[in-house]
């Protein structure tokens, strides 16, 4: 009996995804909830496991493709245990001659081999519907299509391509002529995508590589933010004196006690959110002609990972102590590396805080993550000679800024609140007593 494999939910307003890979190949068997296939979403990637233990049996929605929550992906036949190359009728006449040769017509070359009519069977019944229709429609044979997709399956671009060389089959291109026809208005509009591998530079190499859902998304919603708010940067400097100092004396007490690192994450987490509660608007979004001021202090804490940037969100961070914050931004980032951060913890924050300090970053102009309207960009720390009581002395400082949308936020708001995050983390004991 077989079990269809979907699209599970994918958190609040997400609705699509892309078939990133499958890990498994028709015919190979699978254990209970072992993943399947691997799901990007514009936040995260997703792993769909196996929702019984038997054989995949079919591949629905192939790499590359666009599939809505609640889709047909493939199946899984919880009957079949690991029989399903034996399943096969075709593999199990393989000792009779006549088959052979006709089902590969014009490849006289395989009708002596018995398991060439094996592995055609095979490279059949593996195909995805869509290049299966493809490979009927033009009476290819898919042994000779050179294959590129994961574990050697044929993509649909893979025929493509080959139609597109004019290697094909002479039946193939007397049963569709419409097909090349119809796929010349195309070109004229990709032509200058196809001009790069004229270019000179290209004998020294060059790899082209899809962008992945995550970052086509970031993309636009990064253009998103500059082209609808009024974005606008404040700077400031912070002397970190006062807070290395802290740091280094209680980082190892703090350590053994909570069982996590002691970082400055949570001091800049506890000092935006004491601005945050003076200067509301920046804590606030707009929504068509409305804003909306939030009571509750919900900070997305961004984490570069290979995949590309994700902000995971501290929920209630007003409430947490210096453990709570450094343990949940720790976890965050062991998780986001590893890709396994839930949709549902990466949406709904109201102020986020981006550190490219970690980077070596020295100063820059951190973009909104909308629809909230600030942004806090932390930076490298660094020696530099400043004035203290009228004398030249060397101290660690840092540039901060702060991001805004100048719809919502006002320019002497902004500057409030980056002079209330300074005082805080100059005299880092105001944040115990809240002042």
């Amino acid at each position: 009996m077989s079990k269809p494999i979907k699209v599970p939910s994918l958190g609040e307003s997400v609705t699509e995804a892309i078939v990133a890979r499958w890990f498994k190949s028709v015919g190979d068997a699978v254990a209970l909830d072992e993943p399947l296939v691997e799901l990007e979403t514009d936040k995260v990637t997703v792993e769909v496991p196996s929702p019984v233990a038997g054989v995949l049996v079919e591949v629905v929605a192939a790499d590359g493709t666009e599939v809505a929550v609640g889709g047909l992906l493939g199946s899984v036949d919880e009957s079949a245990e690991a029989a399903a190359p034996a399943g096969k009728p075709e593999p199990a006449s393989a000792d009779k001659p006549e088959p052979a040769p006709a089902a590969p017509a014009g490849k006289p070359e395989s009708a002596p081999a018995g398991n060439g009519a094996d592995e055609s069977a095979v490279a059949v019944a593996t195909l995805s519907p869509a290049v299966r229709k493809l490979v009927e429609e033009n009476s290819l044979d898919p042994a000779a299509i050179p294959a590129t997709g994961p574990k050697g399956r044929l993509t649909k671009g893979d025929v493509i391509a080959f139609l597109e060389t004019g290697t094909a089959p002479e039946p193939a291109l007397a049963v569709k002529p419409a097909a090349p026809a119809a796929a010349k208005p195309a070109a004229p509009a990709i032509a200058p995508a196809r001009e790069v591998p004229e270019r000179p530079e290209d004998s020294r190499g060059e790899e082209r590589v899809r962008m992945s859902r995550l970052r086509q998304v970031i993309a636009t919603r990064l253009k998103e933010a500059q082209n609808t708010a009024a974005m606008l940067t404040t700077f400031n400097e912070v002397d970190m004196t006062a807070l290395m100092a802290l740091r280094a004396a209680y980082r190892d007490s703090f350590e053994k006690k909570h069982g996590v690192k002691l970082g400055f994450m949570s001091f800049f987490t506890k000092a935006a959110i004491g601005a945050l509660k003076e200067i509301p608007s920046v804590n606030a979004e707009i929504h068509g002609d409305e804003i909306i001021y939030r009571n509750y202090y919900d900070i997305g804490v961004a984490v570069g990972t290979p995949q590309g940037l994700v902000v995971p969100v501290l929920r209630d961070a007003d409430k947490m102590n210096f453990a709570g914050i450094e343990s949940g931004i720790a976890d965050f980032g062991r998780r986001a590396r590893d890709g396994k951060l839930a949709i549902q913890e990466m949406t709904g924050g109201t102020f986020t805080i981006s550190n490219g300090g970690v980077y070596g970053s020295l100063l820059s102009t951190p973009i909104l993550n909308p629809p909230q309207s600030g942004i806090l960009g932390l930076h490298k720390i660094e020696k530099r000679p400043v004035v203290v009581d009228d004398e030249i002395a060397a101290r660690s400082m840092m540039y901060v800024a702060l991001s805004y949308d100048h719809r919502l936020v006002d320019g002497r708001e902004a500057v409030t609140f980056l002079v209330r995050v300074k005082e805080m983390i100059e005299d880092p004991q105001r944040l115990l007593i809240d002042v």
